[in-house]
C-alpha cells in the first residue's frame, strides 16, 4: 500500500472562472498554508517543485521547505524535483545536510536532469546534451559526500576534491533522502536502479499504464544489482474531490483545462488524448471521496506504487475549494 503525499508545482495562473490572479507573495503563502494543512490532515509528506523563469514561481524549493519545516513537526518535506545538473553538487550536499538537521530527519529530495534547454543555458551549460553526464556525475558525488566521512574525488565537470568531509553530518542515511526523477527514457530508471535509489515518475499528462514497462525494468535491474528490498516507486496524480462526482467534475474542468494548456505549452503532448474526459480516464481524478479513493487504489495496483503524490492546487483553484478537496481526500483515505 502506498503512502500518500501532497505536491505543489506552484503554478501562478488566474482562476479561469473569476479571472482573479493572486500576487506571487499570496500564491507562495497559500502553499505554505497548504503544507501545514497537509500535516494536520494526516498526509505523510509535502513536496514542491523547482522551475525557473516562467509561471511556475518556485526556483528554490529547499528555501521554502526550510520555512515550512519551522511550522510543522511530523510531515516529511521533499522537492519534486531539484535540478541537480544546474547546481554545484558539493554546495547542494551541504545544504541538504543542513536541511536534514533542521527538519530532524524529515527532508527528501528528488533529483532530475531537467527538460529545459533555456534553463540549462541560463545556468551556464554550453549545450543541453552535457546535462546528462553532469547529472550522473553530480548524483554519484552527492551520495559519496553524504555517506562517506572523507571524500577524495576527481570528475569531468568540476574541480577535484581532496579529503573533504561534509559538515554537519546528516541525520538520515542518504538513500532515505534521495529519489531519482524520470520515466520518459530508460536512462534515469537505470541510474536509480544501479545506485539503489528510489524512482519518481514525472507529473505529465500520461496514463499510469504508459509507465508499466519502465517501472518493471527499474525493479528488475535494482533486484539484479542487489537492491530489490530497498527500491520504491512514486507517481504524481492530478486530483480534485467534492461531495459528489458531478460537482467535482463540473467545477474542476476549467482549472484542469487551464493548467493542461499551460503545461503543454512548455512540454508538448505525448500521443494521448488530452481533452477533459480523456484525462479523467487516465492521469487525472475528479469525483466523490469514494470514487477518488477507488481510482487511487487502481493506480497503485497498476504500477505497484510505494508512494502517490497528489497535485490539487492547479490552474488557479480557489483556496476554499482546495481546502475542501484536501479534507475530503484525507477523510476518504482514512488519514486523519
Amino acid at each position: 500500500m502506498s503512502t500518500y503525499e501532497i505536491l505543489s508545482l506552484i503554478d501562478h495562473l488566474p482562476d479561469p472562472r473569476s479571472g482573479h490572479l493572486p500576487s506571487q507573495r499570496q500564491r507562495i503563502r497559500s502553499v505554505i498554508e497548504q503544507a501545514v494543512a497537509a500535516e494536520t490532515l494526516g498526509f505523510a509528506g509535502f513536496n514542491v517543485g523547482e522551475h525557473h523563469f516562467g509561471r511556475y514561481i518556485m526556483p528554490a524549493p529547499e528555501l521554502l521547505l526550510s520555512y515550512v519545516a519551522a511550522k510543522t513537526s511530523r510531515i516529511r518535506l521533499g522537492t519534486s524535483v531539484s535540478l541537480l545538473a544546474n547546481l554545484d553538487p558539493v554546495r547542494f550536499a551541504e545544504q541538504l545536510a543542513v536541511l536534514d538537521v533542521l527538519t530532524e530527519g524529515r527532508i527528501e529530495v528528488t533529483f532530475a536532469r531537467g527538460a529545459s534547454a533555456a534553463t540549462a543555458r541560463a545556468f551556464g551549460a554550453e549545450s543541453f546534451e552535457e546535462l546528462r553526464p553532469k547529472f550522473d556525475e553530480s548524483l554519484r558525488l552527492v551520495l559519496r559526500l553524504l555517506e562517506e566521512d572523507n571524500v577524495t574525488w576527481t570528475g569531468e565537470h568540476r574541480t577535484p576534491l581532496n579529503d573533504v568531509r561534509l559538515e554537519p553530518r546528516p541525520l538520515q542515511a542518504a538513500r532515505d533522502m534521495i529519489w531519482v526523477g524520470g520515466g520518459l527514457s530508460t536512462i534515469s530508471a537505470d541510474l536509480a536502479a544501479d545506485l539503489g535509489l528510489r524512482f519518481m515518475l514525472p507529473s505529465l499528462f500520461r496514463w499510469p499504464e504508459d509507465y508499466c514497462d519502465i517501472v518493471s525494468r527499474y525493479r528488475d535491474r535494482a533486484t539484479a544489482n542487489g537492491f530489490g528490498d530497498g527500491v520504491e516507486v512514486g507517481f504524481p496524480t492530478y486530483v480534485h474531490v467534492a461531495p459528489t462526482t458531478q460537482v467535482a467534475r463540473q467545477r474542476w474542468q476549467p482549472h484542469l483545462e487551464s493548467y493542461r494548456d499551460f503545461a503543454m505549452s512548455l512540454r508538448g503532448s505525448f500521443g494521448r488524448p488530452v481533452d477533459y474526459e480523456s484525462l479523467l480516464q487516465g492521469p487525472a481524478i475528479a469525483g466523490s471521496p469514494a470514487e477518488v479513493v477507488e481510482r487511487i487504489a487502481a493506480i497503485d495496483e497498476t504500477l505497484g506504487l510505494d508512494r502517490q503524490l497528489f497535485l490539487l492546487d492547479i490552474g488557479g483553484l480557489p483556496e476554499t475549494l482546495l481546502q475542501e478537496s484536501m479534507e475530503l481526500l484525507a477523510d476518504g483515505l482514512g488519514l486523519a
